[in-house]
């Protein structure tokens, strides 16, 4: 088993060992990222829809996904309550960073999100339908899943060494530091008391707890190793964080802006920036970027090493 994440893990170390300098190139990766995350999560929906008993699988998918969002969403925000009340957050130490992301509304962000689970449903649609036929693309599309997988974990590890944080600037930034361990300390708790709940061994509730809100890679890792069910259910968990944090970042991110910062998890540093800059200031941009940057690092080895544990 370590084997195995040591090998799906390696298209990772190698993308991050990888510097590229040029704009185009960059570009080119963020493209690909993209497109590998419709690709797979449609591959997903595929392997769902070809599956046994569909209807009572999709209902297993809401309710794990639904007790998940109901235990760690309510653990995160009263951890990231307590350290916004803490001197650490009063005292921000923040790094200089250059945003290049444009404000955009709360609605354009949830779009994209909702069409993400859009490309899952299209894919569930296309099993089952070719289920009927006769045709069984499930295994087909799971093996095709995996080598997208290897290419999406190579571009992402070349994207977060590309991401222009030094590690300087994110040890200098404690407060970052602070969000992103109070992010995955409460999250793993979580995962724990959710465990048994969902009558899952203590690891893989963790490990459906490790997302940070990273929905398009949670959902296809614990997909790949756990099978279409509890990798659809740790997607639209994770997905489900991300809608309440776009409601979550105007309400609170003047008040108790880790709070607001924290619970976007993983996706601070990306789609919940220019929600995050537009309705906290320029000056919250480098906290985002340097929690959400550590979540984004953490996630994808937490994931795949405690589903190494037999």
């Amino acid at each position: 088993m370590l084997l195995g994440l040591l090998w799906i893990l390696l298209p990772l170390i190698v993308g991050y060992l990888i510097p590229v300098l040029q704009a185009g190139i960059r570009q080119a990766i963020d493209r690909g990222v993209s497109a590998s995350v419709y690709v797979i999560l449609l591959l997903m929906g595929i392997s769902l829809g070809g599956m046994e008993n569909l209807l009572g699988q999709l209902s297993r998918i809401g309710s794990t996904a639904l007790i998940l969002f109901l235990v760690i969403s309510p653990i995160n925000l009263l951890a990231l309550a307590w350290l916004s009340r803490q001197r650490l957050a009063r005292r921000q130490s923040l790094v200089d960073s250059k945003d290049n992301a444009a404000p955009a509304g709360k609605l354009q962000a949830m779009l994209g999100s909702l069409q993400l689970a859009g490309v899952v449903l299209l894919g569930v649609i296309i099993g089952a339908g070719a289920q009927l036929l006769g045709w069984h693309l499930a295994s087909l599309a799971e093996t095709l899943a995996t080598w997208a997988l290897y290419a999406l974990l190579f571009l992402i590890g070349c994207q977060l060494r590309n991401s222009g944080l030094g590690l300087r600037q994110i040890l200098l930034n404690r407060l970052g530091l602070a969000i992103a361990a109070t992010v995955s300390a409460s999250s793993m708790l979580a995962g724990l008391i959710a465990a048994p709940l969902l009558q899952l061994p203590w690891n893989e509730g963790m490990a459906m707890a490790a997302g940070f809100g990273w929905y398009s890679l949670s959902g296809i890792l614990i997909g790949d190793q756990l099978g279409p069910v509890l990798g659809g259910a740790a997607f639209f968990n994770d997905l489900a964080r991300e809608l309440l944090a776009f409601l979550l970042v105007p309400l609170f991110i003047r008040r108790a802006m880790p709070l607001a910062i924290g619970y976007a998890g993983a996706t601070s540093m990306d789609v919940s920036l220019p929600v995050i800059q537009q309705y906290g200031g320029i000056t919250c941009v480098p906290l985002a970027i340097v929690s959400g940057f550590l979540l984004s690092l953490l996630s994808p080895p937490l994931i795949l090493l405690l589903l190494s544990f037999t």
